[in-house]
């Protein structure tokens, strides 16, 4: 059996202060005592509500090869004579795991961040480079302090491709993950107000976002967003950290993937684009200008990672959205359906007008009202009420029906939206549910959309256990 760490390669990575005695050869690496399998290794990390290492038994009765824990506390697990290690700090010996299976392989790394799209265009990369070999990424965001090692020590000897997600909520948290990435092309998807209450403006998060091409390896490459307004600082950066092959994606000319051509419709894309100078026609199943504009990017990361591009345009045009990020789901209502598209993972104004834009695509059978249920976009600082009450321009551009809403940055928008779109609104997104499903009709198409510590999630899990088909 090929096993992702053998148990002697596995303690040299770790690093271990004391080993009792025997481990197990390790197949799979968890943070999580619930998803252990047998053969895993189990990393006691010490979280902000739960400490690992009140887990470590569960771990082992549920057939941990290792479980991981820290020196200070070996006291409390002295009856403990194998399949144990004892480290320093249990998240820097999962960091250090990381920098190993990172230095072990000879597949191509591509990182992704920016503001809105990491994981979409992740995922779809994801799917894009599997007709041409073994493809690494985590099934999730993953994307922080603890996401990125882990997805690094998953990742096996032999990955082709490995694809990871980098994220941030404040200055040179990207730096410091990026120093164990080390990709050999990094993407910036895009540039806007996301986290902005943790920074002063807009551009400290361009600043923030540029650390990815810190990490690049040499003879790598940069990918950045040509049509977003830090494009140009963006590649001047990539170009200071000696990057020498900085490309572009968008709509100019002058770029190495441009869109040509698109028609974009409620139920997908058809594009036409040029890649590094060869020309290409590309349907996409899931639809929205934003993702039409990331499949570029995807595509030029495949073809920067020399493989077969017209293979992963076959892919795309099966690959739909995720759960939480524009999914679709059909609804039995009455003797018809209605459209649900969940989008209720995050929220900013440029995801929500983007999210507004590709609602606006689309008209239902039947009534074919279109509406949208928001909850508030968190993490905006001082100008969120300000944020909030500009969507009322997104939301009466996109032609809609009817707006619920929740939350108490969302009242403001509902105190300036106009009155017959108005249609509920709660303190708490459980409030929306019995208006909302009292309202529903046969051919309507809902969106729900918000910052995830909005739960709007909750009425969308709601509506399907209700009415999904």
């Amino acid at each position: 059996m090929n096993h992702l760490w053998t148990a002697s390669d596995f303690s040299d990575a770790v690093e271990p202060i004391s080993q009792p005695g025997e481990i197990g050869n390790v197949d799979g690496v968890s943070i999580d005592s619930r998803s252990i399998g047998k053969g895993d290794a189990f990393f006691a990390i010490k979280g902000d509500r739960f400490d690992g290492h009140a887990f470590a038994y569960s771990a082992l009765e549920a057939g941990a090869a290792v479980v991981v824990l820290e020196e200070a506390q070996k006291s409390d697990f002295s009856n403990l004579s194998e399949r144990v290690v004892f480290v320093d700090d249990v998240l820097k010996a999962l960091e250090r795991l990381g920098r190993a299976a990172r230095k072990r392989t000879k597949g191509k790394i591509i990182a992704v961040t920016g503001s809105v799209g990491k994981t979409s265009t992740k995922d779809a990369l994801r799917k894009a480079l599997e007709p041409s070999g073994k493809v690494h990424a985590a099934v999730a965001s993953f994307n922080n302090h603890w996401g990125v090692p882990l997805t690094l020590a998953r990742m096996h000897a032999d990955s082709d491709f490995g694809i990871f997600e980098v994220g941030m909520n404040h200055s040179g948290e990207i730096r410091a993950l990026i120093d164990m990435v080390w990709p050999d092309i990094a993407i910036v998807t895009t540039v806007v107000a996301a986290h902005i209450g943790n920074f002063n403006s807009i551009d400290e998060i361009a600043v923030a976002k540029a650390e990815i091409f810190e990490g690049v390896v040499s003879g790598g490459s940069a990918l950045v967003n040509g049509d977003n307004e830090f494009g140009d600082y963006l590649a001047k950066q990539a170009a200071s950290c000696g990057i020498e092959n900085i490309h572009r994606f968008g709509s100019d000319a002058d770029f190495d993937a441009k869109l040509l051509k698109a028609d974009l419709r409620a139920d997908g894309s058809d594009l036409s684009i040029s890649l590094f100078g060869e020309q290409y026609q590309v349907h996409l199943a899931a639809p929205g200008a934003h993702l039409a504009q990331n499949s570029l990017a995807v595509l030029a990361v495949v073809h920067l990672a020399g493989a077969n591009v017209p293979a992963a345009i076959a892919v795309l045009a099966s690959h739909g959205a995720t759960k939480g990020r524009g999914e679709r789901h059909e609804l039995s209502i009455g003797k018809g359906t209605a459209l649900l598209i969940d989008e209720s993972y995050n929220a900013n104004p440029s995801s929500v007008s983007a999210a507004l834009e590709t609602l606006g695509l689309g008209s239902g059978k039947g009534s074919g009202r279109r509406i949208a249920v928001l909850g508030d976009m968190l993490e905006l600082g001082s100008d969120a009420a300000a944020l909030h009450m500009s969507l009322k321009e997104m939301l009466v551009d996109a032609g809609l029906d009817k707006v619920y809403l929740c939350g108490p940055m969302m009242h403001h928008l509902w105190e300036c939206l106009p009155k017959d779109m108005q249609a509920g609104y709660g303190e708490r997104s459980q409030d929306l549910i019995a208006p909302l499903k009292e309202d529903l009709q046969e051919g309507d198409m809902v969106m729900v959309k918000g910052s995830l510590g909005s739960r709007m999630g909750v009425i969308v899990a709601s509506l399907l256990e209700s009415y999904k088909n």
